[in-house]
């Protein structure tokens, strides 16, 4: 079982909140209509693969903190070094939303579309992506390139829903 994944755009971190308590913590790119400009990009988590495709964008070698995030659900304490209390936890059960730095958002925007497959390429070239094909992860390069786009724009962070 992988992790699902929607990355999407908000004004700010308050309005992302104020979706998610509306919603039980669900995605706000599945709600009826959907609360945010976003895209499903399944097992794209932000620190390891999306990470890989800001390094390949980068043309540096990835490391854990190149992704910069700032956790804006769950709402409550983040737990100490021993986790979670509670296996009801949000911070164990999830879901979780991530805003992620302004920077993140600019590498992805200023891919020129001329260098989408050249940077797909280098892409796939991270281990979690094994086996995945050119044909079948550029379409979602080039959304998360669009919608980085479209937030850079409108002056709106990106962020990451996940849950398990």
């Amino acid at each position: 079982m992988g992790v699902l994944t929607d990355c999407f755009r908000a004004p700010k971190a308050a309005a992302v909140v104020q979706s998610l308590e509306e919603t039980d913590g669900g995605s706000p790119l599945h709600a009826e209509p959907p609360v945010f400009d976003g895209v499903d990009a399944k097992r794209v988590d932000p620190v390891v693969v999306l990470g890989q495709l800001v390094a390949a964008i980068r043309r540096t070698e990835w490391r854990v903190d190149l992704v910069e995030q700032t956790t804006v659900w769950p709402t409550s304490p983040e737990p100490g070094p021993d986790g979670p209390e509670s296996e009801d936890d949000p911070w164990a059960t999830g879901p979780w939303v991530s805003e992620l730095h302004p920077l993140v958002r600019d590498t992805l925007a200023g891919v020129r579309d001329s260098e989408v497959p050249a940077v797909v390429a280098r892409w796939l070239q991270a281990e979690e992506l094994q086996g995945a094909s050119l044909e079948e992860t550029q379409p979602l390069a080039e959304e998360l390139f669009l919608l980085s786009r479209r937030a850079h724009a409108a002056g709106e962070r990106l962020y990451c829903w996940m849950s398990l």
